[in-house]
């Protein structure tokens, strides 16, 4: 930031006006008190207290602990906060906003960030074809790589909502039970194939009342914004213990999210129609529409182990947006509540360096990473996962989505 003006970003920050994700902080003088905050370049605005300074309508949302009570708020709400936080941070704005906003504007390295909103339910999608053809034909390999149902709808699991963690929060290695497809007998002990999932996820602010499903056409009136999420995943547990019912202490350990969520208008330049579609789909998952905007959002994804680039998966080629994702969530009547979250799926493209996960990168552990410190099948103790992110903004600039960083531990 500037001295002589504290709301000039340099250009190329991919946290600037057009993007203000909003988060949760504490300082070292007062770590008990959780405050609303928005990211502003390399700092943190104290929301709640410029909403106080400049006499904001909306004061007593953006003191609270949480994002929750402002998620609840809804759309219109949320378009008004946003105006006047892009109003209160332009360059231009007036010399007392600026000295107003100075000493609210924290340094990120002087902060704790916390899990920026109490997560009501959790659900897990399969959304990328590509991941998808992969994954079956690791396990399918004489058969159709693709389930019956994938191309007619978004395959998805509840998951566990009191794992989610903040980015930076350490890893256990999980236990569970195992069985090679050369053992006999199960046996229990910690993972031995501890992977990754690179996801992006959404997060629900406006409930429904139970009965009332929702529409693609109603996906900006419930959800908030947009964060970038590393579902972890012990592979060895979850193919022993899926079959019938699906995911269950292979997937609940831990799901890793960005401190910050994007408000979903600030990817409107990244808006993208999806992959055409092979099959029919039926009416309330068509897309097809002119009245629907399209679905996708072209974020692009960068996937390090330990600082090394693995993987570069395009958010852009899932197959299922998030507004099938939601509209089938709660066709069957399912309600939504305040602080809902769900996420797209690894997220696969179709090049090799593409894939999400390292089961795919690594093809069921056959084909190893090479990194400096040695080669990987799956994670070992210690490993560092980071996924950054980043979509097309207004103008040729770049919106950042938080990073997530999880350091596994045995």
């Amino acid at each position: 930031m500037s001295a002589a003006n504290p709301l000039i970003v340099p250009e190329d920050d991919h946290f600037g006006r057009n993007n203000l994700p909003y988060g949760v902080f504490s300082t070292a003088d007062d770590a008990d008190r959780r405050r609303l905050g928005v990211r502003y370049g390399d700092h943190v605005l104290d929301l709640g207290a410029a909403a106080r300074a400049l006499g904001s309508a909306h004061a007593d949302l953006l003191t609270a602990p949480s994002l929750n009570p402002l998620l609840a708020a809804g759309r219109p709400v949320w378009s008004e906060v946003r105006a006047e936080l892009r109003r209160w941070l332009d360059p231009d704005a007036d010399e007392r906003t600026r000295s107003v906003l100075a000493p609210l504007l924290l340094p990120l390295s002087h902060v704790t960030l916390h899990l920026p909103f109490e997560v009501a339910d959790y659900v897990d999608f399969y959304a990328s074809e590509h991941h998808a053809t992969n994954v079956g034909r690791l396990f399918r390999p004489n058969g159709d790589p693709l389930t019956p149902n994938w191309k007619h709808l978004p395959i998805g699991y509840h998951g566990r909502a009191g794992t989610v963690v903040v980015s930076g929060t350490p890893v256990v290695r999980p236990l569970g039970q195992r069985k090679a497809p050369d053992e006999e007998v199960p046996s229990f002990g910690p993972s031995r194939k501890l992977d990754i999932e690179a996801e992006v996820g959404f997060v629900v602010g406006t409930p429904t009342r139970l009965g009332e499903p929702v529409p693609q056409t109603a996906f900006r009136d419930h959800v908030f914004g947009v964060c970038l999420v590393n579902d972890w995943s012990a592979r060895d547990v979850q193919a022993w213990e899926y079959v019938p019912l699906g995911p269950f202490l292979g997937k609940s350990f831990a799901t890793s999210v960005s401190a910050w969520i994007t408000p979903l208008d600030a990817l409107d330049a990244a808006r993208t129609t999806p992959p055409p579609r092979t099959h029919a789909l039926l009416p309330y998952l068509d897309d097809a529409d002119d009245g629907i905007e399209p679905g996708g959002f072209d974020v692009r994804i960068t996937v390090s182990i330990n600082g090394e680039v693995v993987s570069e998966p395009p958010f852009g080629a899932m197959y299922w947006t998030a507004a099938q994702q939601l509209a089938h969530m709660t066709v069957n009547g399912a309600s939504l509540r305040t602080g809902d979250f769900y996420a797209s799926g690894t997220v696969s493209g179709p090049e090799k360096h593409q894939r999400g996960c390292l089961l795919e990168l690594t093809w069921g552990g056959r084909e190893p990473l090479k990194l400096p410190e040695g080669e990987r099948t799956f994670l070992e103790d210690g490993d560092e996962v980071t996924l950054t992110a980043w979509a097309p903004g207004p103008e040729g600039e770049r919106i950042g989505l938080g990073e997530v960083v999880g350091r596994i531990v045995g």
